[in-house]
C-alpha cells in the first residue's frame, strides 16, 4: 500500500506492507534511525515521535494509520544550520543522558510535555514522563533538563 507522510517538513510517499509499523517506516524506509525500537510494546518510550503536534509511541501505530500526518522525529528538532532545539541543548547541558538509548524518545516526550503543560512542577514532570523508561540515570538530570528546556522553549 502507498502512504503519504510529512516527516521533518519533507513530504514522502512510501510503498509499505499494510502491517508496517510507523517506527519501521521511519527507520527502514526513511533512514531516520534516531527513533529507537526499545520494547515493541509501547512501554519504554524510546520510539516517541511528535505526530500532528502530540507525542506518540511509533512502535504502537501502523504506518497506514499515520498516512497524511505531520511527523517530527529527533532529526527534525534542530534548525537546518545544526543549532540544537532548546530541549536538546538542555539535555546536553544538564547531562540528562548516560547510554543515550532512551534520550531521543525522552527529548521528544519532553518537547510535548513543555508544549502542552507549561509551568509543570518537578512532580508533574516526573508523572508526565512515566511512559519513558531510562535504565541509567535515575531521572534527576532528566528532570533538570526538562526544566531548563522549558525555559529555553518559552524564550523562543
Amino acid at each position: 500500500m502507498q502512504i503519504q507522510l510529512k516527516v521533518n517538513g519533507k513530504a514522502s510517499t512510501l510503498d509499505l506492507a499494510p502491517n508496517t509499523l510507523l517506527v519501521q517506516a521511519l527507520r527502514e524506509n526513511l533512514h531516520l534511525t534516531g527513533t529507537h525500537v526499545g520494547c515493541d510494546t509501547a512501554q519504554c518510550g524510546a520510539c516517541t515521535v511528535i505526530m500532528n503536534g502530540r507525542a506518540v509511541k511509533s512502535c504502537n501505530i501502523l504506518a497506514a494509520q499515520a498516512s497524511g500526518a505531520d511527523i517530527t522525529t529527533i532529526e527534525g528538532l534542530a534548525k537546518p544550520d545544526g543549532t540544537m532545539h532548546p530541549m536538546q541543548a538542555a539535555f546536553k547541558e544538564c547531562h540528562g543522558l548516560q547510554c543515550g538509548f532512551c534520550t531521543t524518545g525522552m527529548v521528544m516526550s519532553a518537547v510535548d510535555l513543555c508544549t502542552h503543560h507549561k509551568g509543570a512542577s518537578e512532580s508533574e514532570i516526573r508523572e508526565l514522563l512515566e511512559g519513558n523508561l531510562c535504565r541509567c540515570t535515575g531521572y534527576q538530570n532528566i528532570v533538570k533538563a526538562v526544566q531548563l528546556g522549558a525555559v529555553g522553549m518559552a524564550a523562543v
